[in-house]
């Protein structure tokens, strides 16, 4: 391992963690949840949430894997079904469209009639949703089992929570400040790179499923 492969890894998962978690976007999500809640208990909610969020995400980067063998998947095939997944929760985002992986009509009037939403839907599915938790699992297989690299993941992957945490405690702020269009603005532009991403994904996953076909024929 080399500052090369520390960079990159560290600015290749900043990237992927950073449009598909969308901190920005959480803020107006947030504030349609809780806005009516005291601004203590809008932040425990912030901070359980980011916290369980955060658990939840390590032990998919650390034992997803393991689960895939289980099952009989390879990872090609996770690769290009996280890539279909994550270019649909672009597309949504380009489009500023309601995301179905996120949070269904009757799931968001069911949270704003819940005392507690941190876990769910604010730590489930808004922050460590299905494309969070594939994307996880396929940095720190791009890592190939070298700890400092899988530690760069983690590391680089909690900084990112951290901004949500800061989107959260912040976003009566961050809504003043740039707006509703403002917000949308950022969304769309972290869509496009995020298509950018899943095509990618699905690019080296087929890639791979194509070459394991023709070892075996």
């Amino acid at each position: 391992m080399d500052w090369a492969d520390i960079l990159t890894t560290a600015n290749r998962t900043f990237l992927t963690m950073l449009v598909v978690m969308d901190p920005v976007g959480l803020a107006p999500m947030f504030i349609a949840l809780a806005g009516n809640r005291p601004a203590f208990e809008r932040r425990r909610m912030a901070l359980k949430a980011t916290l369980v969020a955060g658990i939840i995400i390590l032990i998919f980067g650390l034992f997803g894997q393991a689960l895939l063998r289980h099952l009989g998947i390879s990872l090609s095939a996770f690769r290009v079904a996280g890539g279909i997944l994550l270019f649909m929760i672009a597309l949504d985002m380009v489009f500023a469209r309601p995301s179905g992986s996120k949070e269904n009509p009757d799931e968001e009037r069911e949270a704003k009639e819940r005392e507690d939403i941190s876990v769910f839907p604010l730590a489930i599915p808004l922050i460590a949703g299905p494309g969070t938790l594939a994307s996880v699992m396929i940095q720190t297989n791009t890592a190939h089992g070298d700890p400092g690299l899988l530690g760069v993941v983690f590391l680089v992957t909690g900084g990112v929570l951290l901004l949500c945490y800061l989107a959260l405690r912040m976003s009566g702020q961050l809504a003043r400040v740039i707006g509703l269009t403002g917000i949308h603005v950022v969304t769309r532009v972290l869509g496009v790179l995020l298509g950018a991403l899943a095509v990618q994904y699905v690019a080296d996953g087929a890639l791979q499923l194509l070459r394991g076909g023709l070892r075996t024929g």
